[in-house]
C-alpha cells in the first residue's frame, strides 16, 4: 500500500516528514559551522535539547580507555558562566525535567529536557557544556570513581561481557578492539604509573575534539521558529571553531585470523546463546534499498517456514533476532542471535547447518520485489502514522542522524526502504558466507573447557578454527525441514481512516457491566491516528492463590504466546502488538496497533484460551526456559534484589520466587492440563478499549468474549462470586517505627551491595499525594548529588516515589562497590537530616518555584495513546478510578503553603519523625558481609529486626483495597 508522502522545506532543503505531523522544522548553520535543526510544537508541555559530538570512544588516546566516556560525565559538573557544582543538573531536576548522556564508538550525545518555560535558561546552561566547562581538579578524582562505579555494575553483565570478547577478539591496531568504558585502572592507576596527568589529557582532548564544526543540535521548543533560532544564535554562536574533520577509522576490524571462528564463552547466567556474525557493507552506504533490513526481517521471520519456526520445532530454540549489529560508516557486522534450549545446545552443528541452509535458499530464490515492496508499506505506514513521543526521546535519535544521513532523511534516517534493488541485497546475501563467519557460543557446559580469559571482564573462553568444509557437513548433518519465504502478510491495515466519535469523552466511561466482565470505554479525542489500545484483565481467584498457582498461571499464559507467536508474528510485523501476560489477579491480554484488524487477532486469542490445550513438547521448553530464569535471580543486581524483597515484604499474596522454582521442579505437563480449567472456572474480565474504536464496537468485542467464554452449552468460565473478587493488600507498617532486613547477596561474586530505605506514608489522597511529590521533586537532585557526586557511594542513587495498590511512599535506592548498606544507609539518615534544616530555610520564591515546576509536570499532556491508555489503567486496576486525578491534584497543589510542606516533613519523613514508619533492606556483597552483623547489633532502638519475609508479613495489619471500596453504578 503506498502512502504519499510529506515534505516540509526548512532554509531551501527539503526534508521529509511523516504527513500526520503538524510540527514545523528548520534547518540553520551558525557562523562558527554548527548545524541546526530547530523544531517548533505549540502543543509540547516539555521543551529539549540534543547536541551530538561527532566525536567517541574510537579516539581515546592509547592507554587511557574510556577518556571519551569520562569527559562526558565531566561535562556536567559546572562551567565558567555556572560555577556551581552541579547546578546544571539541579536546575534540569527542580524545574520537571531529566538530563542524561551517552558516549559511542565515533559520537557523543547530551541531551535534556525541562519544562516548557524555564527552557531558556536551562539551555543557556547547557549550551555553556561547549564553551567554556570548567572541569575543576576537585572534580576529576571524584567522577574517575564514577565512571569505576559504572563499571563495576556492568562487570558480570553478559551483554557487556561478550560484547568485549567480540572487540577483544579483532585487530589490535583497529579501534573496535579498545575497552571503551573506562575505569580506575585506566583513568588514574596506570596514568599516574607513567607520570600522565589525567586532567590534562582530558582538557587536551577535549580542545582537539569538540570544535562546532563537527557537533549537530537538535532543539526542540514551544515558540516560533524564529524565536527558537534567536535563542540558539545568542546562545551557541560562541563554541569554538577549529575547523576539526571528522574522525574517520578504516579498514575491517577482523582479518582473516579473526572469521571462521569458533569461540566457546562461560557466561554468568544459565542459559545457551548462540551468536553468528559476518562482515558485510555497511547499510548506511544503501539505505534506501535497505538489504540488511530485508535479510533480517527474513532470516529473523517466525511464521511457518522461517528458521525460528524449524527451530522451535525440533525444540530447539527460544529466540531468535536477525540483522545488522554494530556498524560505522567503514565496517558492519550482520548478527543472528539465537537463545537455545539444553537439546538445542547438544544440537549446536545441526542449528547452524539450518542456518546456512536457509541463506542458501535466499541466495537460490533472489530477491522478491513483493517482499521488498511489503517491507516498504509496512515501513511508509509506521512513519507517517508513528506516535509522538516524549520531545527528548525524538530528537536524539534526529541528533545522530544529522550526523551521517543527507538533510532530507534527518528524520526518517534508514526507516524507510524505498528503491528496489537486487544486485545490491544479493550482494550482502552472498557476503553470508561460510568463510567469513565468527560463531560466539555461551553456555555454562563449557566450565572446565576453556584456556583463555578476555582482560577487562575475565570471560573465560576458547577459540578453535572452522573451516568451510567442516560448515558444509553440518549443512549436510542438518535436518529434513521445510523452510520456505513467508506468506504475504494479512494484517497490513489498509483501512487507516479515523472514525467520527459521537463520544467526546475526556475520560473513561463505564459502557457495559454484566456479571461477567466490566467495560471501560474512552474514544480518540487527541491522537487522530487509527489506533485501538485493548486491555483484558481475567481476574481469577486460583491464579495466586498459592506458588503451584503462581507458576502454573505463568506457564499458561507462555504457552498461549507460543501457540500464537507463528500466526501472530505477522500481526507485530505489520504493526499490532499483542501479549498475554500474569497480572496481580489472574493474567491479562494486550492489544495495541493499528485498530483495522486488531479484532481478528483479538478473537484468535480467545479462541486459543477457549480451546487451550496442553502439548507436552512445548510444556517441556516452556518450563525449561521458566526454571532457568528463575535460577537466574540469584544474577539480579543487588538493587534490583533489594527492591524484590521490599515487594515482597508490603505486598499479601506474593511468593518467594525459591518457593515458585520448587513447585517448577516436580511439574508435568499434565498438572497444566488439569489446572487450566480449574483456574478459567471462575472469572471477571476488566476490559478498557481506547482509541479509534466507536462504542458499539468495543461493546461487540466484549459482548463476543462473553459468548465464547461463558455463554456455550458448556461454559468454560462461570462468573465470580461476590466473596470471590480479588483485591490487593499492602502491609500497614507501625508508625514511629523502624524495620530491618539483612539479606546476604544471592550472587557471591558480586562485591556490590544495595540498599533500599522505604518510608510508607499513606493511602492515596489528593492533599498527601502533591506534598510526597513535592517533597521527592526538591529532594531529588540533592540526594543524588550528596551521596553520589560528593561522597561517591556508587553510579546508582536515586530517590524514588513509590505506589503499591494506592499506598504511597519514597524510597532511596543505592548500590555501592565501596561502602556496606550500613554505612549507606546512616548516609541516608543523614542526608534527611541536612535535609532538614535546607526545607525550613526555602524562600517563598523558591517554594513557589518548585510548586510550579510539580503543576507543570501534572499538566503535561499525554503524548500518544499508549501513554493516555496507561494511566486510566492504572486507576482501573487499582480501584481508585480517580481519572481527574491531574486535575484535583494541581488544584490541591496551588492551596498549597510552604508551612504545610514543613509539617508534612516532620510528622512523616524526617529522623525521628513521631507517625515515621520506615523499612531499611539491606543486601550485602562479597567484600561488606562480614559488616552485617555488626550492622544488625547496631540497629536503633526501638526497631524491628525482619528475620523471615513471609512470617512478618502475616503477623501485619493490612491497608484497605480501593478495590472493596463499593463498584460504581452505570
Amino acid at each position: 500500500m503506498a502512502v504519499e508522502k510529506s515534505n516540509t522545506t526548512v532554509g531551501g532543503v527539503e526534508i521529509l516528514k511523516p504527513r500526520t505531523d503538524n510540527r514545523e522544522y528548520r534547518m540553520i548553520v551558525l557562523k562558527n559551522l554548527l548545524q541546526v535543526l530547530l523544531i517548533s510544537d505549540p502543543d509540547t508541555d516539555k521543551c529539549a535539547a540534543s547536541m551530538s559530538v561527532s566525536v567517541g570512544s574510537f579516539s581515546d588516546p592509547q592507554g587511557l580507555e574510556g577518556l571519551a566516556h569520562f569527559l562526558e560525565h565531566m561535562l556536567f559538573y559546572a562551567s565558567e558562566k555556572y560555577p556551581e557544582e552541579d547546578s546544571y543538573s539541579k536546575y534540569i531536576t527542580e524545574h520537571g525535567g531529566s538530563t542524561n548522556a551517552y558516549t559511542a564508538s565515533e559520537e557523543t550525545n547530551y541531551h535534556f529536557d525541562v519544562n516548557a518555560d524555564c527552557f531558556d535558561e536551562a539551555l543557556d546552561r547547557f549550551a555553556q557544556f561547549f564553551i567554556k566547562p570548567l572541569m575543576s581538579a576537585d572534580a576529576t578524582m571524584r567522577e574517575i570513581k564514577a565512571v569505576d562505579s559504572e563499571n563495576q555494575k556492568n562487570l558480570l553483565s553478559d551483554g557487556w561481557r561478550i560484547r568485549q570478547l567480540q572487540k577483544h577478539l579483532s585487530k589490535e591496531d583497529h579501534p573496535y578492539h579498545k575497552f571503551s568504558t573506562g575505569n580506575m585502572d585506566t583513568l588514574h592507576v596506570r596514568p599516574q604509573a607513567k607520570g600522565v596527568d589525567t586532567r590534562s589529557e582530558l582538557i587536551k582532548f577535549y580542545e582537539e575534539h569538540y570544535s562546532a564544526n563537527i557537533m549537530h543540535l537538535v532543539v526542540y521548543g514551544k515558540e516560533s521558529l524564529d524565536k527558537i533560532q534567536d535563542l540558539v544564535e545568542r546562545m551557541f554562536q560562541e563554541i569554538q571553531n577549529t575547523n576539526k574533520v571528522v574522525p574517520r577509522f578504516p579498514g575491517q576490524p577482523c582479518t582473516a585470523d579473526h572469521l571462521q571462528i569458533l569461540v566457546k564463552a562461560i557466561p554468568i547466567k544459565q542459559g545457551h546463546k548462540l551468536g553468528v556474525s559476518w562482515p558485510v557493507t555497511p547499510s548506511i552506504h544503501h539505505y534506501d534499498e535497505a538489504p540488511s533490513q530485508y535479510l533480517g526481517h527474513l532470516i529473523g521471520h517466525e511464521g511457518e517456514g522461517s528458521l525460528f519456526h524449524a527451530l522451535k520445532t525440533l525444540g530447539w530454540a527460544t529466540g531468535l533476532s536477525a540483522g545488522e549489529g554494530e556498524w560505522t560508516l567503514d565496517y558492519s557486522f550482520f548478527k543472528v542471535s539465537i537463545d537455545l534450549t539444553d537439546a538445542g545446545h547438544e544440537h549446536m552443528q545441526e542449528i547452524l547447518g539450518l542456518l546456512f541452509n536457509y541463506i542458501q535458499l535466499l541466495q537460490q530464490t533472489g530477491v522478491c520485489q513483493w517482499i521488498f515492496d511489503e517491507l516498504s508499506a509496512i515501513c511508509e505506514t509506521k512513519f507517517h502514522y508513528q506516535d509522538k513521543i516524549p520531545p527528548m526521546s525524538y530528537i536524539v535519535d534526529i541528533a545522530s542522524n544529522m550526523q551521517i544521513y543527507p538533510t532530507k532523511d534527518w528524520l526518517v534516517g534508514s526507516s524507510l526502504p524505498t528503491k528496489f534493488n537486487p544486485a545490491i541485497v544479493q550482494k550482502v546475501v552472498d557476503e553470508l558466507s561460510p568463510s567469513n563467519f565468527r560463531i560466539f557460543w555461551e553456555s555454562q557446559k563449557f566450565e572446565g573447557q576453556t584456556d583463555k580469559a578476555e582482560p577487562w571482564y575475565n570471560t573465560a573462553y576458547s577459540l578453535e578454527k572452522i573451516t568451510s568444509s567442516t560448515i558444509q557437513e553440518w549443512v549436510q548433518s542438518a535436518p529434513d525441514v521445510h523452510l520456505h519465504l513467508p506468506a504475504p502478510n494479512v494484517f497490513i491495515p489498509t483501512d487507516l481512516s479515523l472514525k467520527d466519535a459521537d463520544d467526546k469523552e475526556t475520560v473513561p466511561v463505564l459502557l457495559r457491566k454484566t456479571p461477567f466482565s466490566r467495560l471501560w470505554y474512552k474514544p480518540d479525542t487527541m491522537f487522530s491516528k487509527p489506533k485501538a489500545y485493548v486491555k483484558m484483565d481475567f481476574n481469577c481467584p486460583l491464579a495466586v492463590s498459592s506458588p503451584d498457582a503462581a507458576v502454573l498461571t505463568d506457564i499458561f499464559t507462555r504457552l498461549l504466546m507460543d501457540y500464537l507467536n507463528e500466526y501472530a508474528y505477522y500481526a507485530q510485523v505489520a504493526g499490532l502488538y499483542y501479549g498475554v501476560s500474569l497480572s496481580d489477579n489472574g493474567f491479562e491480554l494486550t492489544l495495541l496497533g493499528y485498530n483495522h484488524k486488531l479484532r481478528i487477532l483479538l478473537e484468535t486469542v480467545v479462541g486459543k484460551i477457549a480451546n487451550f490445550e496442553v502439548k507436552p513438547d512445548r510444556f517441556a521448553v516452556i518450563k525449561e526456559t521458566v526454571t532457568k530464569e528463575y535460577q537466574n535471580y540469584k544474577f539480579r543486581q543487588p538493587y534490583h534484589q533489594a527492591m524484590y524483597y521490599c515487594s515482597l515484604i508490603l505486598q499479601d499474596q506474593t511468593w518467594p520466587w525459591t518457593e515458585e522454582l520448587d513447585v517448577l521442579s516436580h511439574l508435568e505437563a499434565e498438572d497444566v492440563a488439569k489446572f487450566v480449567p480449574m483456574l478459567l472456572s471462575r472469572t471477571f474480565i476488566e476490559c478498557y478499549i481506547a482509541g479509534n474504536v466507536e462504542n458499539n464496537e468495543a461493546e461487540s468485542m466484549v459482548k463476543h468474549i462473553e459468548d465464547v467464554l461463558f455463554n456455550d452449552p458448556k461454559p468454560i468460565c462461570r462468573p465470580l462470586f461476590p466473596s470471590q473478587h480479588l483485591t490487593n493488600r499492602v502491609v500497614k507498617l507501625g508508625e514511629g517505627m523502624k524495620y530491618f532486613y539483612h539479606q546476604d547477596g544471592s550472587n557471591p561474586s558480586d562485591e556490590n551491595s544495595a540498599l533500599v530505605h522505604y518510608i510508607q506514608v499513606h493511602r492515596d489522597d489528593f492533599s498527601m499525594n502533591i506534598k510526597l511529590q513535592l517533597f521527592g521533586l526538591v529532594a531529588k537532585q540533592a540526594t543524588f548529588h550528596q551521596l553520589r557526586t560528593v561522597e561517591q557511594l556508587g553510579y546508582i542513587t536515586a530517590l524514588a516515589q513509590r505506589n503499591d495498590s494506592g499506598i504511597y511512599g519514597v524510597q532511596f535506592i543505592i548500590q555501592s562497590s565501596v561502602k556496606g548498606p550500613g554505612h549507606i544507609d546512616s548516609r541516608v539518615e543523614s542526608l534527611l537530616k541536612n535535609f532538614e534544616s535546607k526545607l525550613y530555610e526555602m524562600s517563598n520564591e523558591d517554594f513557589k518555584s518548585n510548586v510550579t515546576a510539580l503543576i507543570d509536570m501534572k499538566l503535561e499532556k499525554h503524548k500518544n495513546l499508549k501513554e493516555e491508555s496507561r494511566f486510566y489503567w492504572r486507576e482501573i486496576q487499582s480501584g481508585t478510578l480517580k481519572f481527574n486525578r491531574k486535575e484535583a491534584e494541581v488544584s490541591a497543589l496551588k492551596q498549597l503553603q510552604k508551612q504545610e510542606l514543613i509539617d508534612f516533613f516532620d510528622e512523616y519523613i524526617k529522623v525521628g519523625a513521631a507517625r515515621k514508619k520506615s523499612l531499611s533492606i539491606r543486601v550485602y556483597g562479597s567484600q561488606h558481609l562480614k559488616e552485617m552483623a555488626s550492622d544488625k547489633d547496631e540497629v536503633p532502638s526501638p526497631s524491628v529486626e525482619i528475620e523471615d519475609i513471609v512470617g512478618f508479613r502475616k503477623s501485619q495489619p493490612l491497608h484497605g483495597s480501593f478495590r472493596g471500596c463499593g463498584q460504581p453504578k452505570l
